[in-house]
């Protein structure tokens, strides 16, 4: 059962439309009402939507750069989190030096009117562990309900029973969807609901760059594995999960004759999908309408990334590399991701004296809404993908880092180097910075 405080969160129906997403991350939940949008036809041929319209009251112009009107009388969202639960970091969190105001959510702004014509949809979010994750989520769960989606949050991973429960639960949903939307192909929890389902519609929507690995994986007929994952898979976990995973691989590869199952694959990555893929263009037509555009500000921005979390980059590397580019183009602040380390970004903040901003929303949102820099420098990571269609127009420029070998951990995945060069080298739109000598700003 759900924690007594998630109940209203739950919001699930007797009859639920004919489509069921499942999310486990902030960046899942914004491409699935991306999907939502354009699916519906809101989008326009083009895919780039409508200006927003701002809601009755509220400024006009770059100021107007909130979110929309949100809260528990808004949403029917609890009052915050269920017990022991951290709640999402507050506006103006900053773990650095200096006391400027983190441009996270200003509660009760009006941004603009619902987008139309979304297909409607029964999202459930298989809620992590990660405090910053499950905040990002709660205020991505909000937007949905105002789009008027219905949000089911499932405490997935609460207990030794929780996995019974929630799938016990789930489980008259997945008889009756006629159409599955998923965030992350590799997921467990995913790969074993799916054994479930009986829709013959399914549509895998962007988990940032692991789509491109999940579309290579797919097209080469491999088994489904991150790409920073090193080790070989033949755990004893690995092992007991095999069958889920394998029964899972073929639901998401298109029936032969083309008539009985169907896979879709909704993504900003430069994907070339296997025949019997369908792919559509997540252009962030919902975003662009829903908000901005930003005020920018004549500092620069620097993108943190979790290659240090994952094992990938060594620390010091990644350090002396964000200090590097914060003294050569001048940035003043540093956007967390959310599962980087809180001792590694104490550290950074005392070394670099940039100001660490944990946002309370994916990048994409935080950057249209603004204030932005005018520059905005990442490592090889999602954004550098994404936020070149958030933000077309702006005159935000963005680059990115390239990573040099040299910072890669003896844990790092084989395939690393590789992965990391071609999410750089497809990225478009996008400046490119090498390690060695960075371009000047």
């Amino acid at each position: 059962m759900p924690r007594p405080r998630d109940r209203a969160a739950t919001g699930a129906t007797a009859l639920p439309p004919a489509t069921l997403a499942f999310v486990e991350s902030p960046v899942q939940l914004l491409n699935v009402l991306e999907w939502a949008y354009q699916e519906g036809g809101a989008g326009g041929p083009d895919g780039a939507g409508t200006p927003a319209t701002p809601a009755p009251g509220a400024a006009s112009g770059p100021a107007a750069s909130g979110p929309a009107a949100s809260g528990p009388a808004a949403t029917g969202a609890p009052a915050g989190p269920p017990p022991g639960v951290a709640p999402p970091v507050a506006p103006g969190h900053i773990c650095g030096p200096g006391a400027a105001t983190s441009p996270g959510h200003a509660p009760g702004t009006p941004v603009g009117t619902r987008a139309p014509g979304s297909v409607p949809l029964t999202v459930v979010v298989l809620s992590p562990h990660d405090p910053m994750t499950r905040g990002q989520l709660r205020r991505m769960a909000e937007l949905a309900r105002e789009e008027g989606h219905t949000v089911r949050w499932e405490d997935a991973r609460d207990g030794a029973t929780a996995p019974v429960r929630t799938i016990g639960g789930l489980a008259p949903l997945l008889r009756r969807a006629e159409r599955i939307v998923i965030g992350d192909p590799f997921s467990r929890y995913v790969q074993l609901l799916l054994t479930l389902a009986r829709a013959r519609d399914l549509v895998v929507v962007d988990d940032g760059t692991a789509t491109m690995e999940f579309i290579a994986q797919l097209a080469r007929g491999e088994r489904l594995v991150r790409w920073h994952r090193h080790g070989s898979g033949r755990g004893a976990r690995d092992l007991i999960f095999a069958p889920f995973a394998r029964a899972a691989r073929r639901r998401l590869t298109p029936a032969p004759d083309g008539g009985h199952r169907t896979v879709g694959v909704f993504s900003s990555m430069p994907v070339e999908a296997p025949p019997g893929v369908r792919v559509a263009t997540n252009a962030f037509a919902w975003t662009r309408r829903r908000f901005g555009p930003p005020r920018l500000t004549r500092a620069a921005d620097i993108v943190g990334t979790s290659l240090v979390e994952t094992g990938v980059v060594d620390t010091d590397r990644y350090l002396e590399a964000v200090a590097r580019l914060a003294r050569t183009h001048g940035a003043t602040r540093y956007f967390a991701h959310r599962r980087e380390h809180t001792d590694k970004l104490h550290r950074l903040a005392t070394e670099t004296g940039l100001e660490v901003v944990r946002p309370d929303l994916p990048l994409e949102l935080i950057a249209r809404r603004g204030p932005i820099g005018r520059l905005i420098v990442s490592f090889p990571s999602t954004v550098v993908h994404t936020l070149p269609l958030a933000l077309v127009g702006t005159g935000v420029r963005v680059a990115v880092c390239d990573v040099d070998p040299a910072w890669l951990t003896s844990r790092a995945s084989p395939r690393a180097q590789g992965f990391l060069d071609d999410v750089t080298g497809t990225a478009r739109g996008v400046d490119r910075l090498t390690p060695e000598r960075p371009e000047r700003g």
